[in-house]
């Protein structure tokens, strides 16, 4: 019969010691998953804010009350680099005014500010005094721990830097905060390339919408123009010769020529003398709403239910100018009291309504000639986008006015890939 055997001494201190290293493992490992978390957290944050419709100035504002709060920095700021060797602030928070009007622009080779933004690389640099001697004042009340730049970059393009005032080093945060504020400067790269490329799309849309104008008054106005001055020079051969009755017909006709170039006109004037604003439809059409009930008394309601925007800046002027023509047609024959305006989408199918509770409109109206092409025009810009357009009125139920359209299915593909 065996023995049983008995443990090796100093077994039982080695089983303790692995089941402690492996705990440490256990919480090293656990420690540096809740990092990567956070990190992705931060990083998620990040790109929603940024992703958030709105002009260059909003995006920057945005970005940076997110950071700061979700890093816990003490202040942050932008620059962008300029075509003549500087950096440019662009958005601060954080930094008393006296300090961001000193700071404004500074030569790239005197700063860490210039470096980052030619020659890239995060950098650190521990507080703020060489650049309180470069701006003439410090920077903050309290000077900070590390001052930390970090290039904006898109692609192989560095676009600016941006800035972190922070209380603790930048190692305490974590070993993966390095990588995780480059990636958040190539986001932030990337939103400022797309907000430019949008207002660039948007010039164009402007200067081919001013184009299609200087058509239309050619074709309609100066065409007009001609005309009346046949017709004047008729009249007055018609008084050289005596002949009254030909000279009372003339002056009949160029009577109802001039009304009409009168009503043509004022359409062309009505559809050029707004733009879309730089922070978009939703917004210009929030402020052509409230423009409208203040000068007529009107109650407008508007309802933007569009979960994100996929329109070309060309769709977004033609559907901007359709609801400005039906508030106008509103303010000239409804006598409503009430309108509302909603936009909705579902997928790349877009839904504009109009309705008020006027007048409505008879099959047939009598008027001067042009007071009905509001009509006409929202036709034609309808099939600009293209779309259909479908009104639906009755005499004393008020009016209904229905715009559907898609939009590129390749600018669906872009928001939905952002989303």
């Amino acid at each position: 019969m065996s023995k049983p055997t008995s443990p090796q001494p100093g077994a039982k201190a080695d089983d303790a010691a692995s089941i402690a290293r492996a705990g440490s493992r256990a919480q090293t490992q656990a420690v540096r998953l809740a990092r990567k978390t956070q990190s992705l957290d931060i990083l998620y944050e990040i790109a929603t804010s940024l992703n958030q419709p709105g002009s260059l100035e909003q995006l920057f504002d945005g970005f940076l009350d997110t950071f700061i709060e979700l890093i816990d920095a003490r202040a942050a700021s932008v620059r962008l680099a300029t075509a003549d060797g500087q950096t440019r602030l662009v958005a601060s928070r954080g930094l008393v005014p006296e300090v961001v009007e000193s700071d404004r622009v500074m030569p790239a080779a005197r700063c860490p500010c210039g470096l980052a933004a030619t020659a890239g690389g995060l950098r650190i640099q521990s507080g703020t005094a060489p650049c309180a001697a470069l701006i003439g004042r410090p920077m903050l009340e309290r000077d900070c721990t590390e001052f930390v730049v970090v290039p904006v970059q898109y692609q192989d393009r560095i676009l600016g830097v941006y800035n972190l005032f922070l209380d603790r080093p930048l190692e305490a945060m974590g070993e993966d905060m390095r990588d995780l504020l480059i990636s958040v400067g190539r986001h932030l790269g990337l939103a400022i390339e797309k907000a430019r490329l949008e207002g660039e799309a948007r010039r164009l849309a402007i200067i081919e919408e001013r184009n299609i104008i200087g058509n239309e008054l050619h074709d309609s106005l100066a065409q007009s123009l001609i005309g009346m001055r046949l017709q004047l020079k008729i009249l007055s051969e018609s008084l050289a010769r005596k002949d009254f009755s030909a000279a009372q017909y003339e002056a009949n006709a160029l009577r109802r020529a001039m009304t009409r170039a009168n009503a043509d006109l004022r359409d062309l004037l009505t559809n050029y003398r707004l733009k879309i604003d730089e922070s978009g439809l939703v917004q210009t059409v929030a402020n052509l709403v409230e423009r409208f009930g203040r000068e007529t008394g009107i109650a407008v309601f508007f309802q933007n239910e569009c979960q994100a925007f996929a329109l070309t800046p060309a769709q977004e002027i033609q559907v901007y100018y359709i609801i400005q023509e039906a508030l106008a047609n509103v303010r000239k024959h409804s006598s409503a009291r009430n309108v509302r305006i909603m936009l909705n989408n579902e997928g790349d199918l877009y839904t504009v309504l109009i309705e008020d509770d006027g007048l409505g409109m008879a099959e047939s109206a009598d008027g001067m000639p042009g007071e009905h092409a509001g009509l006409a025009i929202m036709r034609e810009r309808t099939e600009r986008l293209p779309g259909q357009f479908v009104i639906e009125s009755e005499p004393g139920e008020g009016t209904r006015i229905v715009l559907i359209f898609n939009a590129p299915p390749l600018a669906a593909a872009a928001t939905a890939a952002r989303g």
